[in-house]
């Protein structure tokens, strides 16, 4: 399958996997996701990586209906500004290509902040490690296999 899925299998993870096909001219990654699924587009996350002054690559997951808070994420990682990583820099450090970056199963663990909006689902969808893939998690599963943690990091 893919790292993500193979982590949260190794972890027992309860999941369930979503997949569509991929339109290689589609401009949102995760709109065409919430739209070829039908999904409510507050309950598909994207997961963006940001550089954090004084800490490095974050990760950042919001909903595909928002864009990510920048200043929301620094305060959220104690620091003072982020800006968005450079997605050859993104893909380096997770192992996955953009539009298709899982929180779940990166190459090496980043510090990860979840958008509070999550908590109000009993399970979300976030990228299950390539274009076309997604995974259903309660979003309990954020705390517990990445300690990730939530804060108001979406921009609505």
């Amino acid at each position: 399958m893919t790292p993500a899925v193979d982590q949260l299998v190794a972890l027992g993870v309860a999941h369930r996997v979503l997949e569509y096909q991929h339109d290689p001219a589609a401009s949102s990654f995760g709109d065409e996701a919430a739209a070829v699924l039908g999904l409510d587009p507050d309950q598909v996350f994207k997961t963006l990586l940001a550089d954090v002054t004084g800490i490095g690559l974050v990760v950042g997951v919001v909903p595909v209906s928002t864009r990510l808070d920048l200043k929301g994420l620094a305060r959220a990682a104690g620091a003072k500004k982020a800006v968005m990583a450079d997605p050859t820099d993104a893909e380096r450090s997770t192992g996955y290509v953009v539009g298709g970056i899982s929180p779940f199963g990166q190459k090496r663990p980043l510090p990860t902040f979840v958008d509070e909006t999550a908590q109000a689902f009993d399970e979300v969808m976030v990228s299950a490690g390539r274009r076309g893939l997604e995974v259903a998690v309660d979003p309990s599963a954020f705390p517990a296999v990445l300690d990730a943690h939530f804060a108001e990091i979406a921009q609505w």
